[in-house]
């Protein structure tokens, strides 16, 4: 059987009442239009749910278990409105964003915590991962947007620069090359090189400097994850290349770093979403946010800068 929200309102008004004529009046209905939509509910149900006496109006033990069970689709029905209705203004909801791991412990975490200030009915989830991963998630709308490096194969989905960082040389402690200001890629030949897998866009990054530089490493130990990388380091398996910020990833290793030049590596990390596919007002609030991160102060690790707007045009 088929019955109305409004037509449950009406049963429960009267139930509550035990009249139908404060019931009309709490509902701004006539007594008259009242009386038939609770004849037709009980038409549909094919039972009485009111005892109808001269001085009041009470439920029937049928009408007591439907005004049960009334209630809990009612009171249902109200929650997922209101909840709607901050999604519709950006109060509620789920902002999904893809990212690099190394942005997702670096860049994200101080905006995350700036826009949940602002919006703290809104959960934003994060979902780490390679590049690839990431810009498939935006593809497939699996998540509202990615952070992540700005790359030609990003033609899935809209693009646009927000921040930059500079590759640096990490090194241990009393490392030779620790004793320079800064470090050529050419320092680095015939090196022991700690190196990310070649899955990872970092490693794009640092195969792309030694073509350019005419280097290659003496060895080359390959990890799949920061921290690897840093504690390898440590252990003194060779030195690595990373963007700045990747640097408070590893600073649990004690190391030392320094700017790498000829050439100056620059990674540039973007916002890349479908344009195709509306964002709800949550997630354009994010965007939002980002847009503001360089007027706004928001910090970055230092080699990091932020650069450029995020708008939709």
């Amino acid at each position: 059987m088929d019955l109305t929200v409004h037509q449950l309102r009406i049963v429960l008004a009267v139930a509550d009442t035990g009249s139908f004529t404060a019931a009309g009046e709490s509902l701004t209905l006539a007594q008259s239009s009242l009386s038939r939509a609770v004849a037709d509910v009980e038409r549909r149900l094919g039972v009485r749910l009111f005892e109808r006496t001269t001085r009041r109006v009470v439920l029937t033990p049928e009408g007591k278990a439907f005004a049960t069970v009334a209630e809990e689709v009612v009171a249902s029905f109200d929650r997922g409105m209101n909840h709607f209705r901050g999604f519709l203004d950006g109060s509620t909801g789920t902002v999904r964003i893809a990212t690099l791991p190394s942005l997702a412990a670096t860049l994200l975490p101080p905006l995350v915590s700036r826009f949940r200030e602002a919006h703290p009915g809104v959960t934003v989830q994060i979902e780490d991962g390679l590049l690839a991963q990431g810009l498939e998630q935006v593809r497939t709308g699996e998540v509202d947007f990615a952070v992540t490096r700005c790359a030609a194969q990003a033609d899935s989905g809209w693009v646009r620069p927000i921040a930059a960082d500079e590759f640096v040389c990490v090194l241990p402690p009393g490392h030779r090359l620790a004793a320079q200001d800064q470090v050529a890629w050419s320092d680095l030949r015939d090196a022991d090189f700690v190196g990310f897998h070649p899955t990872s866009s970092v490693r794009t990054h640092v195969d792309d400097a030694f073509a350019r530089a005419g280097v290659t490493p003496r060895s080359m130990t390959e990890a799949r994850n920061i921290a690897s990388v840093g504690g390898l380091v440590a252990a003194g398996q060779g030195i690595s290349a990373v963007p700045s910020l990747v640097l408070p990833l590893i600073s649990f290793a004690g190391l030392e770093h320094r700017p790498l030049v000829e050439p100056v590596v620059t990674r540039t990390v973007g916002v890349v979403l479908d344009p195709d596919r509306p964002l709800a007002k949550a997630s354009q609030a994010f965007l939002d946010l980002i847009a503001s991160a360089r007027k706004s102060g928001t910090s970055l690790p230092p080699g990091a800068t932020w650069i450029g707007r995020v708008t939709r045009s």
